[in-house]
């Protein structure tokens, strides 16, 4: 666990924008299914219509089976011509809280080396999530795990009914200036409990910070994400 960047904001933003509105309508377009995953370096669409998309670093790849193809991130509509689709802010209707889009033509600064210090977080979300989705029960509901364009968070879902829960590490947002392990409940929750500390969303928050000081921060975010799953299906 790596002290943050002085400047994650700008380029999470910015890859907020390109995973919303290049990245996952390019998959959309050809599968119906928007879903992407982290890589060492960034993050890519898995493989359609025999090709895959990703930022890697600074640079949009496009993998074909006639070679790869880059380009220096510079616009989101830029990013939407290189991979071949129109930029377009409604590609995807039924968000209740919709990505704002920034205009079209403004530059998008991205920093490579905060880009894979994000994928470094991700990265290690996988590992902790997959460990947690290895503990579930045969009766829960199991989701894969995903980062999800909407709100550029790597996530699983677990449980069924009132006990589901969202299960997730997000790079920060607007409401968390640092990425952040948490738990967002499907059902009501009691906030008489001092584990459902998050008031910005349904549910529970661990911040970077306490994992940084940590000595063994998977096994601590593992724990409180166990912590959350115990609580939902005890009650």
């Amino acid at each position: 666990m790596r002290p943050l960047p002085a400047d994650l904001a700008t380029t999470r933003d910015a890859l907020h924008q390109l995973a919303f509105f290049a990245l996952a309508p390019a998959r959309y377009r050809a599968q119906r299914r928007m879903g992407l995953h982290p890589t060492p370096d960034g993050f890519a669409t898995p493989t359609f219509d025999g090709k895959t998309a990703s930022v890697e670093g600074d640079l949009l790849v496009l993998e074909t089976a006639l070679g790869v193809a880059t380009q220096t991130v510079t616009t989101i509509r830029e990013a939407c011509r290189f991979l071949g689709i129109p930029y377009d802010t409604d590609w995807f209707v039924g968000f209740r809280d919709p990505l704002h889009p920034v205009p079209p033509d403004r530059r998008l600064d991205v920093d490579p080396d905060v880009t894979r210090h994000i994928a470094e977080w991700f990265m290690f979300g996988v590992v902790v999530l997959e460990r947690l989705r290895a503990m579930a029960t045969p009766d829960d509901d199991v989701g894969e795990v995903q980062l999800w364009p909407e709100h550029f968070d790597l996530a699983t879902e677990i449980g069924r009914g009132p006990a589901r829960g969202s299960y997730g590490f997000s790079p920060g947002d607007r409401s968390h200036p640092e990425p952040y392990v948490y738990l967002a409940a499907w059902g009501v929750i009691d906030r008489g409990l001092a584990f459902w500390n998050d008031r910005h969303f349904n549910g529970a928050s661990l911040g970077y910070g306490d994992l940084v000081a940590s000595s063994q921060p998977a096994d601590d975010a593992l724990e409180f994400l166990l912590e959350g799953y115990r609580i939902l299906n005890r009650a």
